[in-house]
Order: C-alpha cells, then structure tokens, then sequence
C-alpha cells in the first residue's frame, strides 16, 4: 500500500492506495508552523483510527504547493513509516509531454492531476480544479498538457467581498433557490455558485475555440461538488482525480 499526498493551501489530503484502488481519503488542515513530528502523529493517529495499519505502507508519494511544508512532510513519512516519499517535481518521471514555455514551472499538483486524468479519460480534456484557486487546463488529444488558465478560488473571492465591504457578511459557498434572489445572503450565494458556474462555462466555450474541438470536461478540488452541478455543459465530477495521479507518477518512479 502507499500514501498518496498532495498538499495544497487550504488542506491537505491524504489517500491510501492498495493494489492501484483507493481505500482510504483522509483531509488534514494545512499548518506550515506544524513540525514533522507534529505531522506524524496526526496520520499515524488517522490511520490507527480507521484500521489501517502503518506496518502495511510501502511507498509514498507528495505532491505540495506549500515549499515550507515539502521537506516537513518527508520527514514526517520518514518518522513513522521509515520509507523516504517520492516528491513530485522537476526530474520526476509522469509519463506526460508538458508542452508549456517552461516545463519545470508546472506545479506537481497540476502535474499529477493531468497524470491522473490521461489514466482515466480519453483525451482531449479540460481540467477544473477547484480549489484555493480556480486552475483550468487543458490536455490536447494527443495527451500533451498544453496550458490553461488561473483565476482567483470562489472561497478566496467570497472572504475578499466580505472583508472589504461594511455590510456584506459571510457566506457558505451553496447554492440559493433562485439565480434572482431577494435578500443580501442569497444574492451572495448566487453570485458565488452561479456566478462561477456560469464562468467556466464561458472559458470553456473559449478552451474549446483554440482548441478546435470539443473535450470532455472533469471537475476535481475542494469546491467543485458545490459548483459543478450548476454548469450548462455536461461536467464529470472526480474528486480523488489527483490521488490517482499520485499513484501512477509513484509506479513510474519507484527504485
């Protein structure tokens, strides 16, 4: 079995994968004035919680947004499994032409989501991953990872119009009854939901133009479930999308 970690800003999440199929998706709050030892103990803690025993772990592989927390989680793996994790980055093997200005800038997050979806779908694909931010990017049908797009995360624009209004309060990230809404929290929540909805809508109606061809669409991330549904295209929710990545980049890479 190995450990699938992909670290983002917000949270960090965590999948047990045994024999190529997920069995266990953990999330832990990101902290990076957390120590490894810290770390350590909150997945050891989870995985004795839920019955998975630490001595089964063979492998692990991380994937992180966050520089400061990179080194921290390996020495967490490291303290309570002895395995050294594989780190996605430059020199890592996905099996992925990355036809971008710089190949070495791609995040190992968008890296090991785009492995994870060549596994899964047939190309050509757009990826929304809805997280802290809102990346959309776009797999060509002959698989390259060739661009895309970042925008501000629906959270992130939430907490910034209510901290920079007096009389707007904040919000959960739902949808109301009506796009049409007839008080201040609805009229917010609409807004958010299909305000974002209707926003990926119109960059994939763009995608797709340079493209020269339709794709197929799969949302993954944090905040997807809450938006993708209200989406005018057809869009495939897959929310372990990077955890599967992850698996595969670690079967490329394993000594």
């Amino acid at each position: 079995m190995i450990l699938a970690i992909d670290i983002g800003n917000t949270n960090i999440v965590i999948g047990c994968i045994d024999e190529g199929k997920i069995s266990h998706v953990f999330r832990l709050s990101t902290n990076n004035t957390k120590t490894a030892d810290e770390y350590a103990v909150e997945m050891k803690s989870i995985l004795d919680f839920n019955n998975v025993a630490s001595a089964k772990i063979d492998g692990a592989v991380i994937s992180c947004v966050v520089p400061p927390l990179t080194r921290v989680f390996k020495n967490a793996v490291k303290l309570f499994t002895g395995i050294d994790a594989i780190i996605v980055g430059a020199g890592i093997k996905t099996g992925m032409n990355i036809s971008i200005d710089d190949p070495g800038t791609l995040a190992g997050d968008m890296a090991a989501t785009a492995v994870g979806a060549l596994a899964s779908y047939k190309p050509p694909v757009i990826i929304v991953d809805m997280g802290t931010a809102t990346k959309m990017f776009v797999l060509d049908k002959n698989g390259s990872f060739i661009g895309g797009a970042i925008l501000p995360g629906v959270s992130i624009s939430m907490n910034a119009l209510a901290a920079d209004t007096s009389l707007l309060p904040r919000v959960p990230i739902e949808a109301p009854a009506r796009c049409i809404s007839t008080n201040t929290v609805d009229c917010m929540k609409s807004g958010a939901v299909f305000g974002a909805a209707s926003m990926i809508d119109g960059m994939l109606e763009r995608f797709e133009a340079e493209l020269g061809e339709k794709a197929q669409i799969v949302a993954t991330g944090g905040l997807a479930d809450a938006i993708y549904r209200y989406c005018k295209r057809e869009v495939i929710h897959d929310p372990n999308l990077i955890l599967r990545g992850l698996g595969v980049i670690f079967e490329k890479n394993k000594k």
